[in-house]
Formats: C-alpha cells, structure tokens, sequence
C-alpha cells in the first residue's frame, strides 16, 4: 500500500514500509530532521503530517512536545 504525502508542491509514492521507517527515524533522538530530509527527501513538516497521521493523537502530541523540548535545550536537536 502507498500513500501519497504532499512536499513543496509534489506528490511523493511512500510504501507502508517507509512510513514505518520514517516513523522510527522521527521517534528517534538520535536522527536529525535533516537526515530524514536527505534519505527521503521529507521536509519537518511533511514528516510531522506523517506522524500526525500514523500515531495516536496522544501519542503525537507527546512526541512534539518532546522534540520542541529537546530544540529549545540544545542547538542542534531535531
């Protein structure tokens, strides 16, 4: 199954198994947005749709509040 996510303009094929990868990578503190940027070609926000999309509302939510957390503490997280 693919899922179609919008970024700058452009519809991007993703397979469950991408999603699934990014979900991770996103979850992860130890990978930076750009990092997703340069494997897949996502920008912050349209891996925030995926997350927004594939977790929990709760779950989202806990996520963003620990990532903007994590950005105001140091430089160069997230």
């Amino acid at each position: 199954m693919k899922t179609d996510i919008r970024n700058d303009k452009t519809a991007l094929q993703l397979k469950q198994s991408d999603i699934s990868e990014i979900i991770q990578m996103a979850l992860s503190d130890h990978v930076a947005f750009d990092d997703i940027y340069t494997q897949f070609g996502l920008n912050e926000n349209a891996v925030k749709k995926i997350m927004r999309s594939n977790l929990k509302f709760s779950s989202y939510k806990a996520w963003r509040k620990r990532v903007s957390v994590f950005a105001k503490r140091r430089q160069f997280y997230k």
